[in-house]
């Protein structure tokens, strides 16, 4: 691998470790701020993703180092890097949070996706762990979206740009069921 396709791979890695560490913490602000009828559900599915994400966040960093890089891992470096908003949900109904967690993945996952793409000729070995953490992040959006969807098929969020109005949407659509 040439020096130049290492670099590149590091600060590609560089961000998704930052998106990565980002959904940890906002993984546990959901479950720390869940409420409603649903509280125990969400609460305890959330743990696993979790442990499975900080898990993606260890692989990551050592691939950082495997490659001759230093990887970032501390708050300030996140926040001075990311290119998105903090969470934007604070104390909330549960459907509420997974219909605004749907929008968090969607952004993740299509990111992760476009990384895995970048990685297709240059480092097969990275991209086949950004393929492996694709499978559990788009297990995880399966999950939250499973709450999120009509018994007729339809997605609550489907239409939804920000983490409010998925929430509202959702919420809207769980007040409409039997």
């Amino acid at each position: 691998m040439s020096t130049r396709d290492s670099s590149e791979i590091i600060e590609l890695l560089q961000r998704r470790l930052h998106s990565l560490n980002d959904l940890h913490l906002t993984l546990k602000h959901i479950h720390w701020n869940v409420v409603g009828p649903h509280f125990i559900a969400v609460h305890e599915m959330l743990d696993p993703q979790v442990e499975q994400v900080r898990s993606m966040t260890d692989d990551l960093a050592e691939r950082i180092s495997t490659l001759g890089g230093v990887p970032q891992g501390t708050p300030g470096a996140l926040v001075a890097d990311r290119t998105w908003d903090d969470y934007s949900i604070g104390r909330a109904e549960a459907i509420e949070h997974l219909g605004a967690l749907d929008i968090v993945y969607t952004r993740l996952i299509e990111d992760h996706r476009a990384a895995m793409e970048a990685t297709e000729t240059s480092d097969p070995v990275t991209q086949d762990m950004l393929i492996e953490q694709l499978r559990g992040l788009e297990l995880f959006q399966w999950f939250v979206r499973a709450h999120l969807e009509s018994s007729g098929g339809r997605l609550s969020t489907a239409d939804a740009r920000t983490e409010h109005t998925a929430a509202d949407q959702a919420a809207d659509q769980a007040r409409r069921q039997p």
